[in-house]
């Protein structure tokens, strides 16, 4: 990977002098794009720096290769760990140039070839005088009496500053990398949650509630965890750091949905978690592809079904699964001692396991179903729809959920039952976990027979 750091291309215009954590109106910065595409490019020019404590936080005109294009964007960097962009949710393309421009009227944007402007924080005539970057890594523009005009700590990203504050309502958003779903982090009158989304679905995986059913107006991380706050300003609840050293910030990984804090470790020379809310790799919600099944093993098994007139495996979990097919050109099998971590509204309350094989029938946006009726079916009996095949994992038995998946007509086996494909997942998920399991035994079989056979070779020559 390529980062060019260009740091004689700053093109100041102003009058009084300039400051490292300060850049006055009027002022231009511009890095030049590549002619041609080069994989990996990544070019940074550093505007200011705000000193505090190392690592410390710095903001950079930003030039990158994705997609076969060149994005242009203003980011801000703690250390090495991207923290704010302005490039999150839409992305600047730009050829020739790359151009951040503070302009004499207050308006701070970003400009491409012939004067394409790709963002801008709309705050002209509101009498800005500087860009700053805070001692807490907040991008801000003032006025001649430092009164605040924009800040980037009011358009969060995946990342969330220690000593930020974020209001009810305010969502962090984190995109995967090889999928059309994202990732949200929500902050609601009784929880902060965790979301998978994926088109008009939405499946949220993790949750975390202050007790007694009180409610949440703003959150704040701060040194030692993120803490919950009511409209009294009181702190009702707190998610505790597990180390001794102060955090420094909160982020919502895109490649994994996980929520971790952060502190730095001078020992190491590089950022550590904490704090995770997921803690095993079946816990997350994409850990295994469309249609794969997360086993006690931490591995994935695809879920295959055998169709009566063709019985060739797929190289893919999910190759060959059509979707948007209801009534009666669909059926539904069941797989035992299985589950998935999404979880949304239940659609029905007190149905039983075939009313809620019907629901999913026929709703042709829905591909899976959940029926729950607690341990040893003595629970509350809900039906939850699913738009999606992700985020499922082996049980133990006896758990109270029934897993069904959609398929087409004549897909599951034995003529529609699903006992047969019930018994050749579950021999897919055993013969996996035992082969590992044999490996293991037989790795530590093969030592001790080596060690034993090595001392009484040594025995042998005293």
């Amino acid at each position: 990977m390529k980062t060019y750091l260009f740091l004689g291309v700053l093109i100041h215009f102003f009058a009084h002098g300039y400051c490292e954590s300060d850049l006055p109106a009027p002022s231009q910065v511009m890095l030049a794009v590549p002619v041609e595409y080069s994989v990996g490019f990544k070019g940074r020019a550093f505007l200011m720096e705000a000193n505090q404590m190392l690592p410390s936080f710095k903001a950079a005109l930003s030039v990158e290769a994705i997609n076969g294009k060149y994005a242009c964007s203003l980011s801000v960097f703690l250390g090495e760990v991207k923290v704010w962009d302005s490039g999150h949710f839409t992305r600047f393309y730009t050829s020739e140039k790359c151009l951040l421009q503070l302009t004499t009227d207050g308006d701070l944007l970003l400009k491409g070839a012939n004067e394409q402007v790709g963002w801008r924080t709309a705050t002209h005539g509101q009498g800005v005088e500087r860009l700053q970057l805070s001692k807490t890594g907040n991008l801000i523009l003032v006025d001649e009496l430092n009164r605040l005009k924009w800040q980037s700590f009011n358009f969060p990203t995946d990342v969330m500053l220690w000593g930020q504050r974020l209001d009810l309502g305010t969502i962090l958003t984190s995109f995967t990398t090889n999928s059309d779903s994202f990732y949200s982090f929500e902050i609601q009158p009784n929880k902060i949650a965790m979301y998978l989304n994926s088109g008009s679905w939405k499946h949220s995986y993790w949750e975390f509630k202050p007790s007694k059913n009180r409610n949440i107006t703003f959150v704040q991380l701060g040194p030692k965890g993120l803490e919950l706050f009511n409209h009294e300003h009181r702190k009702i609840a707190q998610i505790r750091s597990q180390r001794i050293e102060p955090l420094r910030f909160m982020s919502l990984g895109n490649g994994t949905g996980n929520l971790g804090l952060y502190y730095y470790s001078s020992e190491k020379g590089k950022f550590e978690t904490s704090f995770q809310a997921l803690n095993t790799t079946c816990d997350l919600p994409l850990a295994c592809e469309p249609y794969g099944i997360c086993t006690f093993s931490n591995s994935c098994s695809c879920i295959r079904f055998v169709k009566r007139t063709e019985e060739k495996m797929r190289t893919r979990c999910g190759e060959g699964y059509r979707r948007g097919f209801c009534g009666r050109e669909a059926e539904m099998v069941e797989l035992r001692d299985v589950r998935t971590v999404l979880r949304n509204d239940p659609k029905r309350v007190n149905v039983s396991r075939e009313e809620c094989s019907s629901l999913c029938m026929d709703d042709c946006k829905c591909v899976a179903a959940l029926y729950s009726s607690g341990k040893d079916g003595e629970g509350v009996r809900e039906c939850f729809l699913y738009g999606l095949v992700r985020g499922v994992r082996q049980v133990d038995r006896g758990s109270g959920f029934n897993y069904m998946v959609k398929v087409p007509k004549g897909s599951g086996g034995a003529h529609g039952r699903s006992n047969n494909v019930r018994k050749w997942v579950l021999v897919m998920v055993g013969v996996i976990d035992g082969l590992i399991i044999l490996f293991v035994v037989g790795g530590i079989g093969y030592y001790v027979i080596r060690k034993r056979r090595k001392n009484l070779a040594v025995d042998n020559t005293s």
